[in-house]
């Protein structure tokens, strides 16, 4: 039987239903026929506004014609359960003053070329914070720090968000009251929750090379070689255009990166060779398509595919894949370059950092500034020993490792 399978995904700063398949001129002009149905050039795709799409009725459409996969559009409801339905929600409870301010809101949030992520988590931010202005009674042009401080309190013990998630809150009133009341910045200066300081994950040289002989598939060891050659971020690996790869120069350019920021990192000689190997095998599809790791159906690769494979690689390799991930790569690169004596604002720029105190946190977990450092009890047995005083630790025989 012939298949079809819905892709979630944005276009156009909207969240669209992609529909990817074999091409089958049977099923082009069945879909043709279907309301609300619109082909991108861009995507080279057919496709729905989501707002727009209704599984059920497509369904029935192909019902004894092809088989619907829709596995990808319930893994992404799975990953956040009735999110968007609570949204929806919110935003009709609002008196048309709340809509006409959140409307105002973001059009503001648009013409700063925020991220479409940005956009919706500032968007659900102030609809809760518009709604306790609703349910209070008070203007939101007139609420001032002590109110808003007010407000946090409440929604954190009514919902104990994250530390992460209580700053996106506090960024999205911040951004209302600077940007669209424009007053002054001082006014809104909140207490901020603390993050966890956690240590950056990473698995040793050895263990990198072990998932690299273990991949036996070229696709994905062009992909974790580029993780951790480069220490690529996997967005960044997966929006990869062979344009962007300069052969001669053993570089590889970043456009628009995270933050909205170009910049240029080294191709590795060994990641360079993997990789003319796997163009040579599909250059006509690249070309074609445009992506260096096009996805099964169109599109790029999947994030959630290559963390599958590498935990499965890692686990292949007798390592604890619990603990790994692509961005383990990427935290690997860091600390091995400090390991191996590079200079940290050399890291900072390969990394795209904007501040090198998100590079100085691989010092903590890099052995050779730990092997700079002489422990105090090293230190005291030496003075003692070079005046010739006994073993403080009364130890005649030398002691060999235990392993």
């Amino acid at each position: 039987m012939k298949s079809l399978r819905l892709l979630p995904g944005t276009h156009r700063r909207k969240e669209i239903v992609k529909i990817c398949f074999p091409f089958d001129q049977g099923l082009v002009n069945k879909i043709k026929q279907l309301n609300g149905l619109r082909w991108s050039q861009t995507l080279k795709s057919w496709y729905f506004f989501k707002k727009d799409f209704k599984l059920s009725a497509f369904y029935e459409s192909f019902k004894g014609t092809a088989f619907v996969d829709y596995s990808d559009l319930k893994q992404k409801a799975k990953d956040n359960p009735n999110q968007e339905k609570r949204n929806k929600t919110a935003f009709n409870e609002l008196s048309d003053h709340h809509k006409k301010i959140l409307h105002d809101y973001l059009n503001k949030i648009r013409l700063k070329n925020y991220s479409p992520h940005t956009l919706k988590t500032y968007q659900n931010c102030l609809t809760v914070f518009l709604m306790y202005c609703e349910h209070t009674q008070k203007e939101v042009s007139k609420v001032n720090k002590a109110e808003i401080e007010v407000f946090m309190l409440r929604w954190k013990k009514k919902k104990n968000p994250s530390a992460s998630y209580q700053n996106q809150m506090i960024n999205a009133i911040k951004f209302y009251y600077e940007q669209v009341e424009e007053k002054n910045r001082e006014v809104y200066t909140i207490i901020r929750a603390k993050k966890p300081k956690q240590l950056p994950k990473i698995i040793s040289e050895e263990q990198v090379l072990q998932i690299l002989r273990t991949a036996n598939n070229l696709k994905h060891k062009c992909i974790i070689s580029l993780l951790y050659s480069s220490g690529l971020r996997i967005s960044e690996v997966l929006n990869l255009k062979h344009s962007d790869i300069n052969f001669s120069n053993n570089t590889i350019y970043l456009n628009g990166a995270k933050g909205k920021k170009d910049r240029v990192v080294m191709l590795g000689i060994a990641t360079k060779k993997i990789l003319l190997r796997y163009l040579q095998l599909h250059f006509k599809e690249i070309e074609e398509k445009g992506f260096v790791f096009e996805g099964q159906n169109g599109g790029p690769y999947s994030a959630r595919s290559v963390n599958k494979f590498i935990k499965r690689y890692a686990k292949s390799s007798g390592i604890n894949n619990q603990l790994i991930s692509a961005h383990t790569f990427r935290h690997s690169f860091a600390t091995h370059l400090l390991d191996n004596g590079t200079d940290i604002r050399l890291i900072q720029v390969l990394l795209g950092h904007k501040s090198s105190k998100t590079t100085e946190r691989y010092t903590h977990v890099s052995s050779r500034t730990l092997q700079k450092v002489q422990s105090p009890i090293d230190l005291i047995i030496n003075k003692l020993n070079k005046n010739k005083t006994k073993d403080i630790m009364n130890i005649s025989e030398p002691v060999s490792d235990i392993h």
